[in-house]
């Protein structure tokens, strides 16, 4: 992994330390905030924080003080406009995992989060995949195709995953990148923009949309 900022660094160190038996990595996070980013259906955070954390059916955050569950999810949040903003700039940055034995990058990890993100809405992306816009259908293909083979269930030789995953990571930048555009094309208003009103519509006694269970006037609000 490249050199991080310091507040990625303690991102990554929070999501090490959750109670979780597999919890995310920085770069599982980041391939699934992207997956939100680009989901053809909102989502609102009060439930794919849910999904970083690991919590129950209670929704409630693995937390015992409330100040954690505040920067934890400030600190999500930052990370997920800040890739909504990469995005509408068409200079996506992905936060890969590197092998330092022999340089590799570890684009594997990236993309099982952007599938984790996918999962949250199939309909929607199946809708993609039918649709229309051939150019969107083309980008979740090449999408799906490196899915398949980071999780050993291509159907293809060694000799043709070997060529996908020598350009893996050009194709995962510029498969979101496409789907960001087609998303834009089909609703001005992006998901992004859409959560960002809806939150900002939460009243005090509300529920906070971090998913803590307590009331927004006594957590991030």
């Amino acid at each position: 992994m490249k050199q991080l900022a310091s507040r990625l660094r303690r991102l990554d160190d929070a999501l090490a330390d959750l109670p979780l038996e597999e919890p995310m990595l920085l770069t599982e996070l980041d391939g699934f905030l992207t997956g939100i980013s680009v989901c053809p259906e909102a989502i609102l955070p009060a439930e794919w924080l849910q999904g970083v954390w690991g919590s129950d059916d209670s929704g409630v955050a693995p937390f015992d003080d409330p100040l954690d569950v505040q920067w934890f999810a400030d600190a999500v949040m930052a990370r997920h406009a800040e890739i909504v903003r990469d995005l509408a700039r068409g200079k996506l940055r992905p936060i890969f995992d590197v092998d330092e034995r022999n340089g590799d990058v570890l684009w594997e990890l990236w993309v099982d989060g952007f599938a984790e993100a996918m999962a949250l809405r199939p309909d929607g992306w199946d809708a993609v995949a039918n649709g229309d816009d051939r150019d969107a259908a083309a980008a979740l293909e090449s999408l799906s195709r490196l899915i398949a083979i980071a999780r050993n269930e291509s159907p293809l030789d060694s000799m043709e995953i070997n060529a996908f995953e020598d350009r893996a990571t050009t194709d995962l930048v510029d498969g979101v990148q496409r789907l960001h555009t087609a998303r834009s094309r089909r609703q001005p208003d992006s998901p992004a923009q859409t959560i960002g009103a809806t939150s900002a519509k939460i009243g005090r006694n509300d529920p906070c949309p971090c998913g803590s269970g307590k009331k927004s006037k006594r957590c991030c609000g």
